[in-house]
């Protein structure tokens, strides 16, 4: 990850998402934006832990389901990078990311009518 790409990423331990959502949401949103191109090296798990403040198997839970989502791919000693080309989004992936975005929610303490007036913001760009 450059150093621009990978400045201000940030967790907020006090947040009710925990915080490998807040990291995998984060550099999703980096993908999506083409702030991350495909083939961008992400920092190593430890390395981006320690900067983090966060423990190793946090930042690797985020990475997983990033994978998990098509957005990056794991090889191995190259490390993880933005996978080449963005995921076609399937059914099951726009669940997920609904779902996601619903717990996201509801741990801010939202309602319902907030949520799908937010839902109706972005869908209408």
């Amino acid at each position: 990850m450059t150093a621009a790409a990978g400045a201000a990423l940030e967790v907020d331990l006090r947040s009710p998402v925990p915080p490998f959502e807040q990291l995998r949401a984060q550099i999703a949103d980096r993908v999506a934006q083409g702030v991350l191109t495909p083939g961008t090296r992400l920092p190593p798990v430890r390395s981006l832990a320690a900067d983090l403040g966060l423990a190793a198997g946090t930042v690797a839970r985020a990475y997983k389901e990033l994978e998990g989502d098509g957005v990056v791919v794991t090889a191995g000693r190259r490390g993880t990078v933005v996978a080449p080309a963005p995921p076609t989004a399937s059914a099951d992936a726009v669940d997920a990311a609904v779902a996601r975005a619903v717990a996201l929610a509801r741990g801010a303490g939202w309602d319902r009518s907030r949520v799908l007036e937010a839902m109706k913001r972005a869908w209408e760009g």
